[in-house]
């Protein structure tokens, strides 16, 4: 079963899209029909089908979350006990638990099988950058 490892370059929390390069995957590997599973090896990321057209969705996304889970220096989250490694540590680690760390998505005549408005995104959730691994594997 062919398998590969992306490496995504992060700038902060945002919406990084992958779309195109597990597409491409997908094309090489010369698959028609399938499952492609996506599988970030993080703690404090996540990966989400969303909507691909339109940015505001991103950033209310993102917002979303922000409010959600505010920064372990807010005084909202004093409770927190594993602040070691900087108060966006464990609101990513939170954030990373309530989205998802791998997809599952259909190869049909060798494409993604997307819908019209749908995209591959890593979620970062820490403030500073990161290089973060995902792994596709196509099945058969």
């Amino acid at each position: 079963m062919p398998q590969t490892v992306l490496t995504l370059s992060t700038s902060g929390p945002d919406l990084y899209d992958f779309t195109a390069s597990a597409a491409r995957f997908v094309a090489e590997t010369a698959g028609r029909e399938g499952l492609l599973t996506c599988f970030v090896r993080h703690t404090s990321c996540s990966l989400l089908i969303q909507e691909n057209a339109d940015p505001d969705v991103r950033r209310d996304l993102d917002e979303f979350f922000r409010r959600l889970v505010p920064p372990g220096d807010s005084a909202s989250m004093s409770w927190l006990r594993h602040t070691a490694e900087g108060p966006d540590d464990m609101p990513a680690h939170i954030k990373a638990a309530l989205t998802a760390s791998s997809l599952s998505i259909p190869v049909t005549n060798g494409q993604l099988a997307l819908g019209t408005w749908q995209g591959l995104f890593l979620f970062e959730h820490r403030a500073r950058p990161h290089e973060r691994e995902i792994v596709l594997h196509l099945s058969k």
